[in-house]
């Protein structure tokens, strides 16, 4: 018998991989619809299952033998968007997916040069091979979101067009349009000034939208018992609460730190996997930083991301949760709304990475101006010496705050607004790299950062906030809520000042506070 695994790379396949059932949750609504005869629309974040739906999808319908359903990657396109030289392009796809499917004629899909100009060609084809077809045919256009500007609406005129006569002529009986994005954010610019579809009108005749859902803790446990039912190995309780905890169920990372786990840190099938191995899994990964974060993280250049991001990285409450920046962000996969009305990371390992990325290029300026920064320099009887560390970072600020403040201005993601949240995490994680851990907590509307330094059992909680709206009274009790949840008896405030009124030895001080019996440092900057 073939050993499943957890798979990570590409679509998965029930007899190779451990996978859930990827109907579980709406296969019924996408039977329906099918069976209606509608277009609709799946978008999801990348390496969410999307593909392996699709796959599934296909090969269950055929089976049914009531309809010939075909799948096709439009990823090839992304580069076209000349309607003129995409449309050809997009007939070489179907041409490819129809020769391969065990379609009736497939083969025969625009095989002879049809005289029809650009703007008719995909509609004419779908109409030719639905002619000569005996049963209604259904298409999957993965990686519909490729395509963009001319080309993508030319593409959705054409299958528009299809669907309104499809009564009187033949044509596709249902197709999906499948992507990261929601059909209103397909790149299309339509005027000078839209950039997106907004209405989606090219294509007004979508009776559905589906944005797949991450697992559910008890998916996650059904999953991994899979794992345990083939060789014995069982995932403890507590790393699985853990590893849920730190995904939120988002499909790759649950697969990615299983695999981690089994086939990296622990080989012994007869040993658990414990809490403690799921946390370096994790940790293994982020710093691996593979394809799937470097994909999503690409996004944070994108202006209307950074619109939302930022903000989210300052705590700030301003921000429209019914724009279109704000959805897309969330569409992605980058965000999520709890039902506190906070905005936050769509997990931890996204909120870790996140700023990792934001702040590796300060890092390696970091790593050449401050070469002797290191965390056995903060250690005084066996703990983190915070106020040294803190001071430091005061001095290294005064003196350098307007230069990083313009590299983050200047850098490929322009994060200026969120540049000392940045630098003092980049500087944090530059003496930590190796010898701790920073767990980070942001959301949109708290108007703060959090931030908990681990290190050898110990918690150091500090709280970066930007000198404004909330008083240092509400700052003492945000930071004493944040001490209780991390079981600490200490905490830290750091204060940035940026009003152009004050001078630095106003702005630089260190004040300690004792509220409710527990000890607050405030580190102004």
């Amino acid at each position: 018998m073939l050993q499943k695994y957890f798979n990570i790379a590409g679509p998965c396949h029930p007899s190779k991989h451990y996978m859930l059932d990827p109907f579980r949750n709406i296969g019924k609504e996408l039977a329906d619809l099918i069976n209606r005869g509608h277009y609709f629309v799946i978008h999801a974040a990348r390496q969410s299952g999307k593909t392996t739906l699709l796959k599934e999808l296909t090969r269950k319908i055929n089976a049914e033998n009531e309809y010939y359903t075909l799948y096709c990657s439009l990823e090839k396109i992304q580069e076209i968007t000349e309607a003129k030289e995409a449309m050809p392009e997009i007939i070489d796809v179907l041409k490819t997916a129809f020769y391969s499917s065990n379609i009736p004629k497939g083969d025969f899909f625009a095989k002879e040069p049809s005289g029809i100009g650009f703007a008719s060609l995909l509609q004419f084809e779908l109409l030719k091979i639905s002619k000569t077809l005996d049963k209604p045919l259904i298409i999957f256009f993965d990686e519909a979101d490729c395509l963009s500007n001319g080309a993508l609406i030319s593409f959705l005129r054409q299958l528009r067009i299809g669907y309104i006569n499809k009564d009187d002529v033949p044509f596709a009986h249902s197709i999906a349009l499948v992507g990261m994005r929601n059909i209103r954010d397909y790149k299309a610019k339509i005027r000078e000034d839209k950039e997106t579809l907004g209405s989606a009108s090219p294509f007004n005749i979508v009776t559905k939208i589906f944005n797949l859902e991450n697992f559910t803790k008890e998916d996650v446990i059904e999953l991994y018992n899979q794992h345990t039912k083939q060789t014995g190995q069982v995932f403890e309780t507590a790393a699985v609460d853990y590893i849920f905890e730190q995904t939120q169920g988002q499909p790759w990372l649950v697969n990615a730190i299983a695999a981690e786990a089994i086939e990296i840190l622990q080989k012994d099938y007869s040993k658990p996997i414990t809490a403690e191995i799921a946390k370096q899994a994790i940790y293994d990964i982020v710093l691996a930083r593979g394809t799937h974060f470097d994909s999503l993280m690409e996004r944070l250049k994108e202006p209307r991301v950074r619109r939302i991001i930022q903000p989210l990285i300052l705590g700030e409450y301003v921000i429209d949760k019914t724009s279109d920046d704000y959805l897309y962000t969330r569409d992605l996969g980058l965000i999520r709304e709890l039902s506190s009305g906070f905005v936050e990371p769509a997990n931890q390992i996204y909120a870790e990475i996140i700023i990792r990325m934001l702040s590796a290029s300060p890092q390696d300026k970091l790593k050449i101006e401050r070469p002797d920064d290191n965390l056995p320099k903060y250690i005084v009887q066996g703990k983190i010496d915070i106020n040294a560390l803190l001071k430091e970072f005061q001095i290294f600020w005064r003196e350098n705050s307007e230069i990083w403040i313009e590299r983050y201005k200047k850098n490929l993601y322009q994060y200026d607004e969120a540049a000392p949240h940045l630098t003092i995490q980049a500087f944090l994680q530059r003496v930590l790299n190796g010898g701790g851990h920073i767990s980070r907590e942001m959301a949109l509307g708290k108007n703060r950062c959090d931030i908990c330094i681990e290190w050898e059992g110990q918690k150091y909680p500090i709280e970066l906030k930007l000198k404004g709206s909330r008083t240092i009274g509400s700052a003492n009790e945000q930071i004493l809520k944040y001490m209780a949840s991390t079981g600490s008896e200490e905490g830290w405030i750091v204060m940035f000042d940026r009003g152009a009124e004050k001078s630095w030895d106003e702005k630089i001080y260190m004040r300690e506070e004792f509220v409710d019996g527990k000890k607050i440092t405030v580190v102004g900057c």
